[in-house]
């Protein structure tokens, strides 16, 4: 059976402390215009429906903020056991750089990517994570997503380039996320030969499926691409 919507039940009061609910509420439903929000409860629950891929990329948004939440709390906490004199010194520092330093953070945006996603783009995409002289693009993989740090290559550039590069990636993304279909062959029970054979094997299947993504471990072999190019892929595979 094919689910087309879930729904699943959110809990944002995690997030009251540093927050208006309100507020991030609203930012999250113009990042996910495909889900369907529900009224915000008094203990900060709300109903969202859509499909799994959308409510998954709000779960890896979700995370990527409380992760940097928590970040930031070990900050300051490392900041409150130094000594006064340092934390004054500390402070006079900040009040001189504040201003470069919320240009900074201006010009700084992260996109977190289903993994993936991500490696199909840079093989079959490249151009779009490679940024330009104006934006330097740095990752992170961290389990089934990558993020993605998008900020100015220096002090003068065009500061709506990162924003403009940040939405070109998300398009793609979203894009890809909702047409590709990943296949994972075992090679777990296989003798050595037979890992060597599945070798040649895509390596000779590649040729003649140029946009199918092979990768290849020494327990699997994972397949993206397009589904019906998949299924062919596959088909051949196992023959």
């Amino acid at each position: 059976q094919v689910f087309s919507s879930i729904t699943s039940v959110l809990d944002m009061s995690v997030f009251k402390d540093q927050f208006v609910l309100e507020d991030l509420l609203q930012e999250i439903k113009r990042k996910s215009t495909a889900l369907s929000f529900g009224p915000l409860q008094a203990n900060g629950h709300i109903s969202v429906q859509g499909s799994f891929p959308e409510i998954k990329l709000l779960r890896d948004f979700l995370l990527l903020k409380a992760k940097c939440l928590s970040e930031k709390d070990r900050r300051e906490e490392s900041k409150s056991h130094q000594s006064p004199r340092r934390m004054l010194h500390h402070q006079q520092a900040n009040r001189e750089l504040s201003s470069s330093l919320h240009d900074a953070d201006e010009e700084t945006q992260m996109v977190v990517l289903d993994r993936d996603v991500y490696l199909f783009m840079k093989s079959f995409s490249p151009g779009t994570l490679q940024g330009s002289a104006a934006v330097v693009i740095s990752d992170i993989t961290d389990g089934d997503t990558t993020t993605l740090c998008i900020r100015s290559a220096g002090h003068g550039s065009d500061v709506g380039e990162v924003s403009r590069v940040k939405e070109q990636i998300e398009e793609l993304s979203v894009k890809l996320y909702r047409a590709l279909r990943k296949e994972r062959i075992s090679l777990k029970q296989c003798t050595r030969d037979e890992k060597e054979r599945y070798q040649r094997l895509c390596g000779c299947l590649k040729l003649h499926f140029p946009q199918v993504l092979v990768i290849q471990y020494d327990t699997h072999i994972d397949l993206i691409g397009k589904p019906s190019e998949i299924v062919q892929f596959t088909k051949e595979l196992s023959s």
